[in-house]
């Protein structure tokens, strides 16, 4: 999988930061941020949850009245509290606050209030909802716990035109507390959506739903007022999408079911500048992998477009914002047999990707919510994990509107020592290679990145055995990449030949295409993979198998030139050397 590392400097015990615009909030056990938002002043604030110790335990004699009280007496000794962090355009960190409420608590969300302070959305352990007025300070200035007698989530909170808020979630079916707390189940979950005042009151809760298992998801509000809820039924066969058109009341206007017999999972729909809306969701294919799909729909309820991202590994976005110009940028995360990174892409206005990037460690890395900023950069909030770590931490970056890690203002940023054995390697790359680079046969990028750019190197239609050109190139290649290799395994963790394509194949459609060029790309990075490493003594075959990884990246990665993808470019094999932490 294609990495950039992220390598820390240790500030303090609390959080890490980068020369880039990067930064980890390590506390102990699991952490993480769920929602974020610019400032008035241009500082990114973030909400998620921080863990803390129980204040108290409960008697040994206490009595319950239904399950979830029990099972939340047995809870373990720490728990989660909302927490809100703020750092400045300098990646410093300038508030952290949580908010202790009596029971553990999450937060999903948050939006800006007039004043420049903050309408924070959340759940208790005990199944309450909760919904925070604070000014930006992060003081409180009211808080509404409510929600039914039973188990109620939270899993978003957006900003209408009036200034009131709406909470999207799900809340089980109620049940009268004389059941046996241990017979009959929990019930059945429905759509709950609460909407409040810019001022704090509660104007309606109302619950919809079927017979079986149904969860809001999202929100948008559209131009007249009306509401487009986004939700999920979940029954024995099947796993469907609903959207559904309400008054500002919440009063149903329609409801659209989308069933399907793949495994499909909703996550985002946003209101598009046209006034139509566009859906993020997930579905699995053929080969179990998770892959984006977006949908873009009326207010009619007529689906406008429909398109299914295909990607190498399972890809997923899990929030989406649109650009003045059209152009949709997404983040979510990428899995592979190895390990899960924080996943960008940016795309055109009829859903084609653009571009991507994965960030992230050789762990577990996910990006959860995105905000666009005044100055089209893009704040980003997500988990991350530590080399060698169990435990995820909060984190916060900002990325250039292609993708690129943004860089803080500071004249003279500290860098970590991985930090510069990057930059040293890229120089001494340069030098190595500074033949090949003179005569236009590779680039080499500061992120480690080598990729062959003479036609002579390139793979013609469907082929994939390597011609004498390219033996010939890999052989000397080889030669003077080993040395590099060996003088400096102790920092390098791996080395990735990834094979591409072009896009077409015959006349066969999308599904066929992408798979049968998922296998011709494999088949070149094998055969690149082999010549070198046969091609090698025993002490280097050593090496390179502790290193060395194929990938097929089918075309995922195409080269496009002025809008157009050059197909005889796209044919093509690329190296990536990744440094271990």
């Amino acid at each position: 999988m294609h990495h950039i590392l992220i390598t820390i400097l240790l500030i303090s015990s609390l959080y890490a930061k980068t020369t880039d615009f990067s930064v980890v909030i390590n506390e102990p056990f699991n952490n993480a941020l769920l929602g974020v938002t610019e400032d008035y002043d241009r500082s990114i604030s973030a909400v998620g949850f921080i863990k803390t110790y129980k204040n108290n335990s409960s008697s040994s004699d206490a009595t319950y009245t239904n399950a979830y009280d029990y099972l939340s007496s047995l809870s373990s000794a720490h728990g989660s509290q909302i927490h809100l962090v703020k750092v400045d355009n300098q990646a410093d960190i300038t508030l952290r606050k949580s908010i202790n409420l009596p029971n553990f608590s999450e937060a999903v969300g948050v939006v800006k209030t007039p004043e420049n302070g903050y309408f924070v959305g959340g759940y208790t352990f005990e199944g309450s909802l909760v919904v925070l007025k604070l000014d930006s300070n992060a003081n409180t200035i009211f808080k509404e716990i409510f929600g039914t007698q039973n188990q109620d989530k939270m899993n978003k909170i957006i900003l209408l035109r009036d200034g009131g808020i709406l909470t999207i979630g799900s809340s089980t079916t109620s049940k009268p507390y004389s059941d046996n707390i241990f017979n009959g189940g929990l019930g059945l979950n429905d759509i709950y959506l609460t909407r409040f005042s810019s001022n704090g009151t509660k104007l309606w809760s109302k619950k919809y739903g079927t017979s079986y298992d149904d969860i809001g998801v999202d929100a948008a509000e559209a131009d007249d007022g009306s509401i487009m809820v986004l939700g999920q039924t979940n029954s024995e066969k099947s796993k469907n999408i609903s959207i559904m058109r309400i008054t500002q009341n919440g009063d149903k206007i329609w409801i659209k079911e989308f069933e399907n017999k793949k495994n499909i999972t909703p996550y985002k729909i946003i209101r598009l500048r046209d006034n139509s809306f566009a859906l993020s969701l997930s579905e699995v294919d053929e080969m179990g992998k998770e892959q984006i799909k977006l949908l873009k729909i009326d207010l009619q309820k007529n689906i406008l477009q429909e398109k299914i991202i295909h990607t190498t590994y399972s890809s997923v976005l899990k929030d989406i914002k649109e650009f003045s110009d059209g152009k949709i940028v997404g983040v979510g995360y990428v899995h592979d047999n190895y390990n899960t990174d924080g996943l960008a892409m940016l795309l055109d206005s009829k859903f084609s990707m653009l571009t991507q990037e994965h960030y992230g460690s050789d762990e577990h890395d996910t990006f959860n919510a995105l905000t666009v900023l005044h100055n089209s950069q893009i704040g980003v909030v997500g988990v991350y994990t530590n080399a060698g770590s169990q435990e995820t931490n909060m984190w916060i970056v900002k990325l250039n509107r292609n993708l690129s890690m943004a860089q803080t203002s500071k004249a003279e940023a500290p860098k970590s020592k991985t930090s510069n054995n990057s930059t040293n390697f890229y120089n001494e790359l340069l030098n190595i290679f500074k033949e090949e680079i003179a005569a236009n046969k590779i680039t080499i990028k500061e992120d480690l990145s080598i990729n062959l750019v003479d036609k002579n190197l390139y793979f013609k239609v469907a082929e994939y055995e390597l011609t004498n050109k390219q033996k010939e190139f890999l052989q000397k290649f080889g030669n003077k990449l080993l040395p590099f290799l060996h003088k400096n395994r102790e920092s390098i963790g791996t080395l990735e030949i990834s094979g591409h394509t072009s896009s077409e194949w015959g006349t066969t459609d999308f599904s066929q295409r992408y798979i049968n060029n998922e296998e011709l790309s494999m088949k070149r990075s094998f055969a690149t993979l082999s010549h070198i490493f046969n091609n090698q003594n025993k002490e280097s075959q050593k090496l390179l198998s502790e290193v060395i990884k194929g990938s097929g990246l089918s075309f995922a990665k195409k080269v496009v030139v002025d809008k157009n993808e050059d197909k005889e470019k796209s044919r093509r094999v690329s190296f990536k050397i990744i440094l271990s932490n």
